[in-house]
């Protein structure tokens, strides 16, 4: 290995070596050795575009497989092992205080499904969860369904996709990835005997569903760019190959998914694009017939859809921004008969709906926070459920039965472990069933929890949700770790984590900036974060940095950021504009090459992505990309700190970004300051599967932090 990493250093063809080199001297015995970062070579690939050529100096890490791109990949793993040997005992005690919290032994409140209670429980020592079910009562004996340990025995890496019972709960679908590509092979369990049915499908995606027959089931397959293009009929006993093709989709901004409406009676082919949907039903009882349009695509325009005795419930944005509640009968659905139920509010956005026997569930976001409205669908009668900390969320969980006036819903904070409870829609009525238990002597009074406002260049105000120990002196002192998103609408929502207290104990104060770009604050926040405005998400995160800083919450040599995949492109943008304001990064597999990839349409997501970032081979989006683009932006100046993550099998952001992106900055940063690249080399985009490999990772990611900061440890 070190003999490929002094090649890469001879080669110094169109590339500046700094006069000051992070060297870490390593004392073995009675001599010395130190340790370079590894330095990629120059080998240029060339692209043509709105007529100019340009060169990409690391364009051969593309080259997956390659020996020197391993050898490459494998030396930067070294460097980062060898750069952080002296906080292994840091990781290590983050990684028993993390793990110490865990309830190790435990399972999750029983969800009712006819006549079975459905379940899953976690073992002591056991990396993935046991899926189980009682009949007729949780007095019953336990049934074990699935165990994933066992399907996981001989993996690296072990990922359940689809998980589906048969409507007479006798079979059972579910999928699997062991690869981290997101590619999963189908699979149907007999539940009567436990053995395996001979039917097997690869290439497969975690969407299916069965017919009400209980003997068809429709699942989606992946296109060469791994979008799910086609939905596939199988009938149990038949060859894979003789399955049917229900639709492909031509549209290459188009993926394809089937569910069923909550009341089981109908199926749903859902096509949708970033901002763009068309729907088709078919009755679950005749899955053997044809699927029929609710209404056809029109560019724009998005809608959903439930169902209740003659009608269709459908949330949309046709005429309403934020998205309104329509009605429409079964038997004619089309957008000519659609009745408003809920009409459209400007300041509160309507995120979707869950329809019961007599109530229907109305989630909606306001003042970027999520709330429950429940309707009596017998009087008409309203009210919200309350919930008490100033920053939480919720959501729906668990709701399996069609016929009852219970509705479960999962409820966190970030000083509330995750809260299961039971709300009766008639008394109004919450009753706790479970909360996170979390060991090591938790205590939540001596937490706090607020919510502040940024100032944008612009004058829009950006929320800040922010955690710590109570008795925080705002003298500027603390360290702290502010963390963002900012895309395709996805809201960061405040929640509990019990890998947070190792920071919080340690007097960091957390923030989330709820920038534009993402939905925290209904749709105009996220138009006014994509496309042309895409800079609005870039400038609101610093708006929040700065304002932690001015707040005295933190200052610029105690603040580090952190963010993922399309996060992780708002830390390199934010690190090329503002490198001075931050200490420490944690860029988690980052989409960095945004030119280079959304100009490639063999890429998995980037014709889908259009819509989203803008399509580069128009001038005005490929200019305005260019302008913000982490790995074409990057220049001879000062970096911070950072950490950078990547997944060899990643499908969303591929390998070699991460990997280019670090090797243009050893390149041109002009700091001595660390910067350290950790390829998971038998993962995809959400790092390690199973959950003590996961905290061993967040554990790592937190020993730097922490060492970077020089904050307690």
């Amino acid at each position: 290995m070190n003999g490929i990493v002094n090649r890469w250093i001879a080669n110094k063809t169109n590339r500046r070596i700094r006069g000051c080199v992070a060297v870490l001297v390593l004392v073995t015995g009675c001599r010395t050795m130190s340790v370079a970062p590894p330095v990629a070579k120059v080998d240029p690939t060339h692209r043509t575009i709105h007529g100019e050529t340009r060169a990409d100096p690391y364009g051969w890490l593309r080259n997956r497989g390659g020996a020197d791109v391993l050898a490459y990949l494998e030396a930067e793993n070294d460097y980062t092992k060898r750069m952080m040997n002296h906080t292994e005992d840091l990781q290590q005690r983050l990684f028993e205080e993390m793990k110490g919290r865990l309830k190790e032994t435990d399972l999750t409140v029983p969800t009712k499904h006819d006549e079975y209670y459905y379940y899953t429980r976690t073992v002591e020592g056991r990396q993935y969860r046991i899926h189980c079910r009682k009949h007729g009562s949780l007095d019953a004996a336990e049934e074990i369904i699935l165990d994933q340990n066992e399907l996981a025995t001989g993996h690296e890496y072990f990922r359940l996709g689809a998980f589906e019972f048969s409507p007479n709960h006798k079979l059972l679908a579910y999928s699997t990835d062991t690869a981290g590509s997101e590619t999963y092979t189908l699979r149907i369990k007999d539940l009567t005997t436990g053995e395996m049915l001979p039917d097997t499908i690869e290439n497969t995606y975690y969407s299916l569903e069965w017919g009400n027959d209980n003997a068809t089931l429709f699942y989606t397959v992946l296109d060469d760019a791994m979008r799910p293009y086609r939905l596939m009929r199988h009938i149990l006993g038949t060859e894979a190959s003789a399955d049917r093709i229900i639709h492909e989709e031509k549209d290459e901004r188009f993926f394809v998914r089937v569910s069923k409406t909550r009341s089981k009676k109908f199926l749903l082919l859902r096509l949708g694009s970033q901002i763009t949907s068309e729907i088709r039903v078919l009755d679950a009882g005749n899955p053997r017939g044809v699927f029929t349009t609710i209404e056809p695509r029109r560019q724009g325009v998005e809608y959903s859809v439930d169902h209740h005795g003659d009608d269709f419930f459908i949330v949309t944005n046709d005429d309403a921004m934020n998205f309104r509640l329509m009605r429409a009968p079964v038997e004619s659905p089309s957008r000519g008969n659609w009745t408003e139920v809920i009409e459209h509010r400007p300041a509160v956005r309507l995120t979707g709906v869950d329809m019961f026997a007599n109530h229907m569930a109305i989630y909606e976001r306001q003042d970027g926070l999520r709330r429950l409205r429940l309707r009596n669908l017998k009087d008409g009668s309203e009210h919200y459920v309350s919930f008490d900390d100033p920053v939480y969320t919720f959501y729906a969980t668990g709701n399996a039965e069609f016929d009852t006036d219970t509705i479960r819903y999962s409820y966190t904070s970030l000083v509330t472990p995750r809260s299961v409870y039971d709300y009766n829609m008639n008394t109004r009525a919450a009753e706790l069933k479970k909360r996170q238990e979390v060991l090591g002597g938790f205590d939540p009074a001596l937490y706090t929890s607020q919510r502040i406002a940024a100032t944008a260049k612009d004058g829009t105000k950006v929320p800040i949700s922010l955690v710590y120990r109570k008795g925080l002196v705002l003298d500027g002192r603390n360290p702290c770790l502010l963390y963002g998103y900012g895309s395709y609408g996805a809201s960061m929502d405040p929640r509990f984590s019990s890998r947070r207290l190792s920071l919080l104990d340690r007097g960091f104060v957390y923030a989330i900036a709820h920038i534009r770009g993402g939905g925290d604050m209904g749709r105009p926040w996220y138009d006014g974060g994509k496309l042309l405005k895409k800079k609005n998400t870039f400038t609101d995160f610093i708006a929040c940095a700065e304002h932690l800083i001015d707040e005295g919450f933190t200052s610029r040599d105690r603040l580090a950021i952190m963010g993922g995949s399309a996060g992780g492109l708002l830390m390199g943008a934010v690190t090329n504009m503002r490198p001075d304001l931050f200490s420490a990064v944690v860029a988690q597999v980052p989409f960095v090459d945004v030119i280079n990839t959304m100009l490639d349409p063999s890429i998995p997501l980037t014709v889908i992505e259009y819509e989203e970032w803008g399509n580069p081979h128009e001038k005005e989006s490929y200019d305005y990309m260019l302008s913000y683009s982490p790995y074409d932006n990057v220049e001879q100046k000062d970096y911070p700190n950072m950490l950078i993550t990547a997944g060899l099998n990643d499908p969303r952001v591929q390998y070699w970004e991460p990997a280019k992106w670090t090797a243009k900055l050893r390149a041109n940063r002009t700091d001595d300051n660390l910067l350290l690249l950790k390829t998971n080399m038998g993962a995809g985009h959400g790092g390690a599967s199973g959950r003590y490999d996961a905290i061993r990772e967040r554990a790592f990611a937190y020993a730097f932090i922490i060492d970077q900061l020089g904050a307690a440890n």
